[in-house]
This record gives C-alpha cells, structure tokens and sequence, in this order.
C-alpha cells in the first residue's frame, strides 16, 4: 500500500533514539522530510546521518528539550524554517522516573507534568498555525498503553500519560473541522533503552536478573515477545498518513495483545 506520506513535512520530537527514531526513519523510507528532535545535538546527529544513509531522504534536526516551557516554539518555528511548513507533528518523549507513590515528592511530579503531558500541549499549540495550512494535517501523540492498564511502579507514568490521550480525544473533536487529524500510539512493552532502564530498577528491586525482569513480560505476552521500535513507527506512520483519512482520535494500542481489555 502506497501510503501517501511522500513529500510530506514531519517533525518528530524524541528521536535520537527509541521509539521515535524508529518512527522518524519510516517516515522517511515512505518519502518524508524529516526533521528530529532530543537535547544531545551529538545523538542527533548521528540519528540524522543514519536516516539519510539507510533512506537517501533528507533528514535534520533542531535540539531543545520539549519539556521545558519556552523551547517546544523554537523548536516548531526552526523546524518550520528547515521544512517549509508543517504536515505531521509526532509528539513523543522520554518517560519520568520510575517508582512508586511515595517515592516522589512535588517537584518530581511538576518535573514529570511538563515532560509527559506539557510538552504535547505545547508543541501541538505552537504547530496549530501551520498544521491549518496543510491539507494532509496529522497529529500522533505517543503514550503508553498503561492509560489502560497500569504497570506496576509507574505511577507518574500511568496517571500523567492518561491526561494525554483526555488531550488527544478532545483535540480531534474540536479541530476536525479544520482538517487536522487526531490519533496516539499506545505502546506495549518494547525494546527500547527506556524499557532497559526500568527491567534494571525492576531486577533491583526483586533482587533478579535484567534477563529474568525481560522473561516475565515476555511471558505475559500471547505472541512471547516484546515489540520492536520498527512495529511501533509502522503504526504511527499509518496513522499519520493520508491512508488513514477518516482516522481521527484513535488510541491504538500496539502491545502484542498485553492489554487485557475488551475496549
């Protein structure tokens, strides 16, 4: 399937590596520009370069951190700058710190707002005025599929992730008459630096091994195996993408049927 994207303007925030990398790399392979975003301009760099090799798409990148208050403009108006305009805005970051309620006292909360819910409102409202300008307008947030089901010791994760997909929904109600299209990826577990980080808060926890944290997810999992970053740009990709034209304020769980819900 021809999806659509090529010649399409995308900025992906959160994409030196992980899963906005991968994101970020299939947007180009379907013929994208791209520009990526992360604080380590070195990483940037090298995620650039690897694009541009693997896809012969060109690819830059603007460095901020989105979670801070006056960056995610500058960082929407630099991009605009490179690209031209604005088609696709991927709103992805890091995940805050990993443990439980007690754990964590206000700042620590403040500090995991502005990273995992604050930073989509704010590169979406500064991307709004171009996003308008386009007639391919998409918007994918990137959460966790813990809005669903909550994973143990992640309580910043789990409650502040659910105000973004509340964002999401409402944001494809109100601004669907303007033809830009809503949509979140709701990952499962996947392998990821960030899901390697946890397995070894989780092995010193249960004084384990990181090998046996890894063997009991993948034993939760009907198809007995973590995701990939690939099978989760895929799906964002799709979503993004003028195939999924009457696709708005979806929240795709992409889990290898982890969630046990029937909604």
């Amino acid at each position: 399937m021809d999806l659509g994207l090529k010649g399409k303007k995308a900025f992906v925030g959160g994409s030196s590596r992980g899963l906005g990398f991968a994101t970020a790399r299939i947007l180009a392979e379907e013929g994208c520009q791209i520009v990526l975003n992360g604080r380590d301009s070195g990483k940037l760099n090298q995620a650039a370069a690897k694009i541009i090799n693997d896809t012969g798409e060109k690819a830059s990148f603007v460095v901020g951190d989105a979670a801070d208050l006056d960056q995610p403009k500058k960082l929407i108006q630099e991009a605009v700058e490179i690209l031209g305009g604005l088609d696709l805005l991927v709103t992805n970051t890091g995940g805050p710190p990993v443990g439980k309620f007690e754990s964590f006292d206000e700042k620590t909360w403040q500090r995991a707002i502005n990273l995992a819910f604050m930073s989509h409102v704010r590169l979406i409202n500064n991307a709004l005025p171009y996003l308008k300008e386009s007639s391919h307008a998409s918007v994918v947030t990137v959460t966790s599929y813990s809005v669903k089901q909550p994973i143990p010791n992640l309580v910043l994760s789990n409650s502040i992730r659910s105000a973004t997909i509340g964002l999401t929904k409402t944001l494809a109600l109100e601004l669907g008459s303007d033809g830009i299209r809503f949509n979140s990826i709701l990952p499962g577990w996947t392998k990821t630096e960030r899901v390697v980080e946890i397995m070894q808060h989780r092995a010193k926890v249960n004084k384990s091994t990181v090998e046996e944290e890894i063997k009991k997810i993948t034993a939760a999992s009907p198809l007995g195996r973590m995701g990939t970053p690939d099978e989760i740009g895929r799906a964002a990709a799709f979503l993004l993408s003028p195939a999924a034209s009457y696709i708005t304020g979806v929240m795709l769980t992409v889990d290898g049927g982890m969630y046990k819900g029937t909604m």
